[in-house]
């Protein structure tokens, strides 16, 4: 699949909000519970744009600096979230680059306390905002995947929530198996974990993508992470 013209985003568009609506009615939940990320990495920014002309206001993105230049050349009222590894030594340059230009930036990938520390430490420059943040939870047991396991996601959400003032534990995230919906089950009880140890009632779940998303709503997600159902297959760069 090749990337769509322009005049197909806003339909592509449609068709997944209305898929969003339809499997939220089923499930029992008010469709403004859920927000939808659309992931616009290696994309040409005109597809952003034309995504941004019909509402669209939170895009994903995969790779640091690519993040950085369309934060640059995209309205300041966008809502970021990295959704892909993020290498400490990038911390830096990613918050102090995109914070200023943009409404929010959102790290779905935590992993580590060592990286929480570097976006913390990087925040320090912003003293009336805070950086929301995901903890990257790995429900598959895949070496591929990154992410805490299981049961060392309470750990780590503790030790951030105590250490890094200049984060906000959002929620946790999952890129599951491909197939295999029990990842999201498995997601949903460390979120109901970390909830009752944190007393955070309020803890998202960021999980499903194209192939799955309406599977996750009614898991409970409330983030959903969709691309090529948007915007075409990936069109990988030469540089990350």
């Amino acid at each position: 699949m090749s990337s769509p013209s322009t005049s197909s985003i806003e339909s592509n568009l449609e068709s997944v909000r209305s898929r969003v609506l339809s499997v939220c009615e089923t499930a029992g939940r008010s469709a403004d519970e859920i927000c939808l990320v659309a992931v616009s990495k290696t994309k040409p920014l005109e597809l952003l744009k034309k995504a941004y002309d019909n509402h669209q206001r939170v895009f994903g993105e995969n790779y640091a600096q690519e993040l950085i230049s369309k934060a640059q050349d995209m309205p300041p009222d966008v809502e970021w979230h990295f959704i892909g590894t993020l290498q400490s030594n990038k911390a830096n340059s990613l918050v102090k680059s995109v914070v200023p230009n943009s409404s929010s930036l959102t790290i779905e990938t935590v992993a580590s306390l060592k990286l929480a520390n570097k976006l913390n430490n990087a925040m320090e420059a912003f003293e009336d905002r805070k950086l929301e943040i995901f903890v990257q939870v790995n429900t598959s047991g895949e070496e591929s995947k990154g992410g805490v396991f299981p049961e060392d996601a309470l750990a780590l959400c503790q030790e951030i929530t105590n250490s890094c003032t200049r984060l906000h534990l959002k929620g946790l995230m999952t890129i599951g198996a491909i197939g295999d919906l029990t990842c999201f089950n498995v997601l949903v009880k460390c979120r109901d974990e970390v909830a009752l140890a944190l007393d955070r009632s309020d803890l998202c779940l960021s999980m499903g993508m194209s192939g799955d998303f309406e599977e996750a709503i009614a898991c409970g997600a409330t983030h959903v992470r969709v691309g090529s159902t948007i915007f075409g297959a990936r069109e990988y760069p030469v540089q990350k």
